[in-house]
């Protein structure tokens, strides 16, 4: 599997091996830009592993393979597959960010989801609705000299396999209908990789009055950090008694931070509103 330079190889055993490890491909464009599944295999060695005729249900992490054993539902493999590709990206030289992104005002707009990602979507529609270009939805890949050089384009994922089922998500499109109505906004996208110019992280909530902040270098790589590390699970349970495997290092992760000083050099602008259209509203003031 790919997605741009980064390539992964998925090998699963057993007495009935299907077609392919995914049926569907839906999620993981979703969380990461253009997936594809690669017609012959290059890699010399695994990537991930998964021996479905495993007596007893396991995930482990040797450093380099991620092994699973058992009937594993398709849910935690495809976000193994996303770590897998995040971290071979990383390496790249290409960041995914849990963000949406605008081409706005002449301005590449970087809609970060940080800690709480409490409106981003609704902000990416309203800013579109507003003129703006469409550079991504869920996943922002940044490159790293701070250019958004891809992005995903799905608004809403509407089918979860088994195991990310999530009560908490709200129907995909139902927060759109009460604030745009109906009939969605169109758009049109944005072709061409850009610099980041500014970062807002948006916050909607109908208790919230419009309000605007710069935030200080801190907060901007936090925020920032926690949008980059969502990718590879570690806070997130696969199974009942089994947690996703540690796959970062500790090298990796200064190596992140480092490029997160760099590209939280940009102003940064946490907003708070009741709703996209006022938050676009605060969010026009220093675009």
């Amino acid at each position: 599997m790919s997605a741009g330079p980064a390539r992964i190889r998925v090998d699963v055993i057993g007495s009935k091996v299907p077609d392919h490890v995914l049926e569907s491909m839906e999620f993981l464009n979703y969380r990461l830009a253009a997936v594809h599944k690669e017609p012959e295999v290059t890699l010399a060695d695994p990537d991930l592993v998964w021996n479905l005729d495993g007596s007893d249900l396991s995930v482990t992490w040797d450093g380099r393979v991620i092994h699973f054993n058992g009937g594993w539902a398709v849910g935690p493999i495809q976000k193994s597959i996303i770590t897998l590709l995040a971290l071979r990206m990383e390496a790249a030289g290409l960041h995914p960010f849990h963000s949406a992104a605008v081409r706005y005002r002449d301005k590449t707009v970087l809609l970060l989801g940080g800690e709480s990602n409490h409106g981003k979507s609704m902000s990416q529609i309203e800013a579109c609705r507003r003129g703006g270009l469409l550079i991504s939805t869920e996943t922002t890949i940044i490159d790293d000299v701070g250019s958004a050089v891809a992005g995903s384009k799905t608004v809403f994922i509407k089918n979860r396999e088994k195991g990310t089922e999530r009560a908490d998500k709200a129907a995909p499109e139902r927060g759109a209908q009460i604030f745009f109505g109906d009939e969605m906004p169109t758009w049109s996208e944005y072709p061409d990789a850009s610099n980041v110019d500014v970062v807002l992280v948006p916050a909607i909530d109908g208790n919230f009055d419009p309000s605007l902040a710069e935030m200080i270098p801190y907060e901007r790589e936090y925020q920032s950090l926690h949008s980059v590390q969502n990718y590879f699970h570690l806070n997130e349970l696969l199974a009942s008694g089994w947690p996703m495997p540690v796959v970062d290092t500790e090298e990796r992760r200064r190596s992140r931070a480092e490029f997160l000083s760099r590209f939280c050099t940009r102003p940064y602008y946490m907003i708070r509103a009741a709703t996209p259209q006022a938050l676009m509203d605060e969010a026009d003031r220093v675009l």
